[in-house]
């Protein structure tokens, strides 16, 4: 018995000793390891249930989050950074199915290093993170020659779940480097969407030494509902603390639902206040504050759902002449006027964009030199076989214009998108069969960037396929594009033109210069074999350039700053 109860007491010392240095025992729910690489790799099934697991150090809990953790052969892997934790112990512990606890390891590289922004489905135009699941654009400002993208995020799986704030940068509106995730689930849940702004003149008190501090306002989001905090940054983004004092508004009270979300902050300089426009129940309210932590409610404009989004723009270039733009997820919006605290519509709504577009928002802090309105939106576009989810569309500029139906809005990609652009290659005739020809030399092309205008001989419809899909469908008898209402400024032409980015997993297309514009998700039709083809009754192609597109993924294992 003795012999026996010393063997026992043998292997559990040594069972600990193997979990400390990494090596896991099969079935543990609990393993720890001494720390000392910079990333941990954890394997993911989509066939297995969630459940929770905990990362702890010191005895108390570094995060909490659900994954499904692969039982037996991974599908895909995600990690976590534990570059600042170097020589602590972690103990990881998993309520579920243990058996995928001995596959976790860390190392200097995540897993799929060497393949990294160069899989097969991966969008070669479009921004997609590195591993996980990819929404709603937060907190878009501009900073120091750095245009920041947050995002709603799952770094541990492709699917919606733990809801954490991804975040990227960029010097050009291109080329994008992922950084380490902004903003974390915490105890009062998890980081819905919201906005960023520079508080320049300290008016939270956050700022220290003369750094003006970057101020994240989010939602967060909870079993008893929605709630609105801040969090503020003295790095450029790169670390957050939050506010001790969050919420800064609870409106349960007010309203009685959970639908309290997604603020959209910024200063209002003539008043010299905060404004914050918040999704709440059926429509967008108002809130004013001094320091980003009181917060007043103003006013309600019903008839949106979620992700507002509210800027002024000049009519038609003329500084003198503005109106405000409100616009909420799906890509309506009214115009206005705007005291400070109401907004009052004029008009809408209307279409800007639609398709697989949503939740766009525009940036904060643009300098004034620059001046443009710059926007970005979620694409809900699936990518086959890969270990993420989802897409950001690429960043357009609005104006507003006067129209024969008033003034409206347009949608613009950036001009910096044109640094992508290789050698142009033009047809230079207006025969729509020989025009197809042309474009079958693009039919597996990976990245393009086509500008082209088709003039319809009759009253039909006419367009633009590739392998049977229809990148552009224009139903002149019914005024309708792909399915939606659309009339050109001339009413009696019978023209319309279209520049279009085809991306590995997406197409875009914007309208007669950004008057509407849309985005797909690419899909050939089973058994189609004819690539690109222009199809209508007798029509003319009287443009036709094609621009093969570089990546915006340069150097393919370049990682985080």
């Amino acid at each position: 018995m003795f012999r026996r109860i010393c063997i026992i007491l043998l292997s559990l010392v040594f069972g600990i000793l193997s979990c400390k240095t990494g090596e896991q025992n099969t079935g543990s729910k609990e393993i720890t390891l001494t720390l000392s690489k910079k990333y941990l790799n954890l394997p993911v099934s989509q066939s297995v249930e969630s459940d929770t697991m905990t990362f702890s150090v010191e005895g108390k809990t570094q995060l909490k989050f659900v994954i499904r953790l692969a039982s037996g052969k991974p599908d895909y892997w995600v990690f976590y950074d534990i570059s600042s934790l170097s020589g602590k112990d972690l103990l990881i512990s998993y309520k579920g199915n243990p058996n995928g606890m001995k596959e976790i390891y860390q190392d200097d590289n995540i897993s799929g290093q060497d393949s990294l922004y160069n899989e097969s489905n991966r969008p070669q135009l479009h921004f997609t993170s590195r591993r996980g699941w990819n929404n709603d654009p937060n907190g878009l400002v501009y900073l120091d020659g750095e245009y920041h993208l947050f995002y709603q995020h799952n770094p541990f799986e492709r699917e919606w779940e733990n809801m954490t704030w991804g975040h990227a940068v960029s010097t050009d509106l291109v080329h994008w480097q992922e950084l380490k995730p902004a903003l974390w689930p915490d105890d009062m849940g998890t980081m819905f969407s919201g906005s960023a702004v520079i508080d320049y003149d300290n008016t939270s008190g956050f700022g220290k030494d003369g750094i003006p501090p970057m101020v994240a306002i989010y939602t967060v989001n909870n079993a008893k509902g929605q709630r609105q905090c801040i969090a503020y940054s003295l790095d450029k983004g790169r670390t957050f603390t939050k506010y001790e004092g969050n919420p800064v508004i609870d409106s349960w009270d007010m309203w009685k639902t959970t639908d309290l979300r997604d603020p959209d902050v910024f200063w209002y300089k003539p008043a010299k206040h905060w404004v914050m426009v918040l999704y709440e129940k059926d429509g967008m309210s108002i809130y004013n504050s001094p320091d980003l932590k009181k917060w007043e409610y103003k006013s309600h404009t019903p008839g949106f759902f979620e992700c507002p989004n509210f800027f002024e723009l000049p009519v038609d270039g003329n500084k003198n002449t503005k109106k405000w733009v409100m616009y909420g997820a799906s890509g309506t919006y009214m115009i206005g006027k705007f005291n400070g605290s109401t907004f009052t519509p004029e008009s809408g709504k209307y279409y800007y964009g639609n398709g697989v577009l949503y939740a766009a928002q525009t940036y904060n802090n643009i300098p004034e030199e620059d001046g443009r309105r710059i926007q970005i939106a979620w694409g809900r576009v699936e990518h086959p076989g890969m270990p993420f989810k989802h897409e950001m569309l690429i960043p357009t500029v609005f104006s507003l214009r006067t129209t024969k139906d008033g003034v409206r809005l347009f949608s613009e990609p950036v001009k910096e998108i044109e640094t992508l652009q290789q050698k142009e290659l033009a047809w230079n005739g207006t025969d729509q069969a020989k025009a197809s020809e042309f474009m079958q030399q693009f039919n597996n092309a990976a990245c393009l960037r086509i500008k082209t205008k088709i003039k319809l001989s009759h009253s039909t419809s006419a367009g633009l396929s590739l392998y049977g899909q229809n990148i552009i469908l224009y139903d002149l008898n019914y005024n309708q594009i792909n399915g939606l209402f659309y009339t050109p400024e001339d009413r009696t032409s019978m023209e319309i033109s279209a520049d279009i980015f085809v991306d590995k997993t997406s197409v875009e297309v914007f309208i007669d210069g950004g008057a509407f514009s849309y985005a797909l998700e690419k899909k050939a039709v089973t058994g189609n074999t004819d690539g690109y083809k222009f199809f209508g009754k007798e029509i003319e192609i009287k443009e036709l350039k094609v621009y093969p597109m570089k990546s915006i993924w340069p150097n393919h294992t370049k990682t985080d700053i």
